[in-house]
């Protein structure tokens, strides 16, 4: 395949016989900080949900749900970030796994939600997993689209 690279954030074709729409690619490679920032966010987020169970004046089994339901979102989120940019750069991705990503990752929020909605914990409680919740989410599609984009540009460059 003959890649094009341009030195802008815009999206270049891969190849020139092929539909524009079919397949892009993105070739900005991410900032050491950008990249750094992301990690930080992640643990940020995760620390911070975990730690609110860990002190959380709650049985062991609701910890146990609200720790299963960061799990599931962090993996469900991932999976959807990786299949609609595979999806985007033109690589097959089977309708039901796509499905499956999109479906586990709402989910996982409307669970959280249902839970927090029926959990005995103050307004600012509940905010806080709210909010610790999103940001590990939005940091795990960070992480894993720089990790992507890195590795990608780098195999571009040998």
């Amino acid at each position: 395949m003959d890649y094009k690279f341009s030195n802008d954030v815009t999206e270049e074709i891969i190849n020139d016989n092929i539909d524009k729409n079919e397949i892009k690619v993105y070739d900005q490679k991410p900032t050491p900080a950008f990249i750094g920032a992301s990690w930080v966010a992640l643990f940020a987020g995760m620390v911070s949900f975990c730690t609110g169970l860990w002190n959380a004046e709650m049985m062991l089994n609701e910890k146990g749900y609200y720790f299963t339901i960061l799990l599931f979102g962090l993996f469900s989120a991932v999976s959807v970030q990786k299949n609609v940019r595979d999806k985007l750069e033109g690589l097959q991705v089977t309708e039901i796994y796509y499905g499956i990503s999109w479906f586990a990752a709402l989910a996982s929020i409307v669970l959280l939600i249902i839970g927090l909605w029926n959990a005995d914990l103050d307004l600012s409680e509940k905010g806080f997993y709210g909010m610790s919740f999103t940001l590990s989410l939005f940091a795990a599609i960070a992480v894993q689209k720089n990790t992507r984009d890195k590795k990608f540009i780098e195999s571009k460059e040998i």
